[in-house]
């Protein structure tokens, strides 16, 4: 086998999808530039808008090339960056090589590793029997109600189903390849009411304090163990993210008080079932629950797709990589309805962060992996 990627291509289409602003949700220029790159290599590209405020407008695009029969291996990442926020050192969207390191909002989170993965293609010059595809979105950092939801449908739409997924998160830690995650917990958010009736703190008989109601609620809740983990996946854990009651005077009782909690839960639960639990704690107090469940959990079961990517990124780095479920959602939950699906990406140690940055040779090395992985999978 011939590696004929032209790696020097990669810090280049990094540079150019840095350099299109895409706070989240993105649409426009960023989805133009990454057509622009897709249909010279022979791959048909739906861009599309969906959605109304204030989740939306989303633009998604979807893109595939199918050569003969074979297995269809998809890609899925994102375009869409966080806030850039102030501080940086340099214009977070005009992309900067200093050194060894190429800065940039998204340079890591994730338009590094879509970049890769297009220089990969660039690399494969010869036809290789099955379908590769690109699922990509404007808003896996936003709510993600119009993104890789809608891709799913409109995949469905073009008959469309991958045997395999690679979602490009940057899942690295102290060094590229030494992460691949092969699932995640579940998310659930819920938020607790508890009406009262207001009133003079020197007539407390004639109100009702709904503070100390919510009060043994949220102890209540704090003192649950939901369970010690499994094979692999970490303790689901319950943490209290907001109480407020909103009451600016010191002599009156409050009509109500509210509190937000955020569960992050594994495989032996349900996000329904969690919050039929914590609803019933809220009821016998008088609270009332509402909720969103952001994700339930996924696991890809170690075997050929994780062996897969693994083996690409010994033969490339000479890592061993640790398959791993920890960290928070990502848009494989969605995907993982469809087929196996694993992330593997980049360092994530500056994603989010000021002055966001990728190593030229990181990116070089993940274009080779993606390589290998795509020429894998199809049999090449």
């Amino acid at each position: 086998m011939s590696m004929t990627s032209t790696n020097a291509d990669v810090v280049d289409i990094a540079r150019r999808l840095i350099a299109c602003p895409s706070v989240t949700p993105a649409r426009g220029e960023v989805f133009a530039v990454l057509e622009a790159m897709l249909v010279p290599l022979g791959f048909t590209v739906d861009r599309f808008v969906v959605g109304e405020a204030p989740d939306g407008p989303v633009e998604n695009l979807l893109a595939w090339r199918t050569t003969g029969a074979g297995p269809h291996f998809a890609f899925a990442g994102h375009l869409d960056v966080v806030p850039p926020g102030n501080g940086w050192t340099s214009d977070p969207f005009t992309p900067e090589l200093r050194g060894d390191l190429l800065y940039g909002r998204g340079a890591v989170d994730m338009k590094g590793s879509i970049a890769a993965f297009v220089a990969a293609l660039g690399g494969i010059s010869e036809e290789l029997p099955g379908t590769i595809s690109l699922i990509i979105t404007g808003d896996e950092e936003g709510p993600a109600v119009y993104g890789t939801l809608a891709l799913m449908d409109r995949m469905a739409a073009h008959g469309l189903r991958p045997d395999l997924c690679l979602v490009g998160e940057p899942t690295s830690s102290q060094r590229l390849g030494d992460v691949i995650k092969i699932g995640r917990r579940g998310s659930v958010n819920m938020w607790i009411r508890v009406d009262g009736a207001q009133g003079h703190v020197a007539y407390p008989h004639l109100a009702d304090n709904p503070i100390p109601r919510l009060v043994r609620i949220l102890a209540a809740i704090d003192a649950l163990v939901l369970d010690k983990g499994n094979d692999w996946f970490q303790p689901s854990n319950i943490e209290i993210t907001d109480l407020d009651v909103g009451n600016p005077a010191t002599n009156v009782i409050p009509a109500a008080a509210n509190a937000r909690i955020s569960i992050r839960f594994n495989d032996l639960h349900s996000g329904a079932e969690l919050i039929e639990r914590i609803s019933a704690i809220a009821a016998a107090e008088g609270g009332i629950v509402t909720a969103k469940i952001s994700g339930e959990p996924f696991l890809t079961e170690p075997g050929a797709l994780s062996d897969l990517v693994a083996g690409a990124i010994r033969e490339v780095t000479g890592v061993e990589a640790e398959l791993s479920t920890t960290g928070g959602t990502s848009d494989a939950r969605f995907l993982s309805r469809l087929c196996a699906v694993v992330e593997f990406g980049l360092n994530n140690a500056t994603m989010h962060k000021l002055d966001e940055a990728v190593a030229v040779q990181d990116l070089q090395d993940l274009t080779r992996i993606y390589e290998l992985v795509v020429r894998r999978a199809l049999g090449g």
